[in-house]
């Protein structure tokens, strides 16, 4: 079996996609030869890419990444030098990223940043326009990028993100003008080779994270840092054997709300606070003597309007928390199917492989199955905007009665 090759620079970055770094350190080397104006083969550049892969593979990483090779000065991603250090850190001019914090991403915004993208770059080689989460594209901010790439400007590149190159998440016709990256499922022992190695944790418990992880990189780093994101990891997990009586449904269901809500909370909590103090004093609302009254009052007004977006931002947050829970209550599921099938595939759960084997023995396939498309329909359900609790508690319900 031939090993991996050993990513360098900016790309180490990369956990597990060998294959994208090749694609993409390749085209950052042929748009170095275009700004030095060298003949490059057809194709080996172009001004609009999707990355698209699971949660957790590093869509925004790579997107990241591809942007510091862009901005290098060897053309190469070397990592060490003032383009590269720039982007990675998040400050370099010529790169402008849009990360939604809410459930889409507008119109409005998406037409301010194809005004930018249309200048030419002022410290760096290219104009980089970043978007994460493709997906959350509002119809008329898919009609405002889509003009951007239909004509795109000399020297913007655009890199979209998104789960997938599906229609329901980006436009046919955004998807046939961009070159297509697929990022891959990280194999856990790169994703644990990179806790270790970058993040410090100890070998046997970053082992562990990476092997319940599911292949998704942030949430590994999570268990293995986070105390809390362990305890209710064990919670969910509870939930499938735990449902014995009737009020079980109920009792259960508050469980992942309440630990969704308190995952979200925690996250947003320290990050509004620090936004709201410093809008306060940006607009002088946090100032004393003469005239404040009025400098006072417009910073309420857009104390206001933040709170808005913060708002929205935590319900996309408790969604996403709670996503992730009831992918790791369907990959529970999964493992109980292929135990009870004999299949001896590797277990997302293998903690809890006594747990798994019990649940093989007491329920019929058929049931798994049921039990299994309730969690798929309730994540389907919430992204279609139906009360979190509302989807919640059906599933649960059907989870008991098989």
């Amino acid at each position: 079996m031939t090993e991996a090759p050993v990513l360098i620079g900016v790309w180490k970055q990369l956990v597990g996609q060998e294959p994208a770094a090749r694609t993409l350190s390749s085209a950052s080397t042929a748009a170095a030869r275009i700004i030095e104006n060298q003949p490059v083969a057809p194709g080996a550049m172009t001004h609009a890419w999707l990355v698209t892969g699971p949660p957790g593979s590093g869509r925004s990483t790579a997107a990241r990444v591809f942007a510091a090779a862009l901005q290098c000065s060897t053309g190469t991603g070397c990592g060490e030098c003032p383009g590269c250090r720039t982007v990675v850190a998040g400050t370099h001019a010529d790169v402008k990223l849009v990360a939604p914090e809410g459930l889409s991403i507008s119109v409005a915004e998406m037409r301010s940043l194809v005004q930018a993208a249309a200048r030419r770059p002022t410290t760096g080689r290219w104009q980089v326009v970043i978007i994460e989460d493709a997906d959350r594209l509002t119809e008329g901010a898919s009609n405002a990028l889509l003009k951007a790439v239909e004509e795109p400007p000399d020297r913007t590149v655009f890199l979209l993100c998104a789960p997938s190159d599906h229609p329901d998440d980006v436009s046919v016709t955004i998807r046939s003008r961009c070159r297509l990256v697929t990022l891959r499922t990280p194999p856990a022992e790169a994703i644990a080779q990179v806790l270790v190695e970058r993040d410090g944790i100890d070998p046997e418990r970053a082992k562990w994270a990476a092997s319940v992880s599911s292949g998704h990189v942030g949430r590994a780093r999570r268990l293995a840092t986070d105390e809390a994101a362990r305890q209710r990891r064990s919670t969910v997990l509870r939930i499938p054997l735990g449902l014995r009586r009737p009020s079980d449904v109920f009792t259960c269901a508050d469980q992942l709300i309440s630990a969704a809500e308190a995952d979200a909370g925690e996250e947003s909590k320290v990050r509004d606070e620090a936004e709201r103090s410093e809008l306060r004093t940006a607009m002088g609302g946090d100032g004393v003597g003469k005239g404040v009254a009025g400098a006072k009052r417009a910073a309420e007004a857009a104390v206001k309007q933040l709170e808005k977006r913060q708002k929205s931002r935590a319900t996309r947050t408790q969604r996403d928390t709670l996503d992730l829970a009831l992918v790791d209550l369907a990959a529970f599921y999964r493992d109980v199917l292929v135990t009870k099938s004999g299949a001896g595939a590797t277990l997302n759960h293998p903690d809890h492989a006594s747990e798994i084997s019990q649940a093989a023995s007491a329920w019929a396939p058929d049931s798994i199955l049921r039990r299994l498309e309730a969690v798929l329909e309730c994540r389907e359900a919430i992204d279609l905007n139906v009360k979190p609790r509302i989807a919640v508690e059906a599933m649960v319900t059907t989870l008991r009665q098989g």
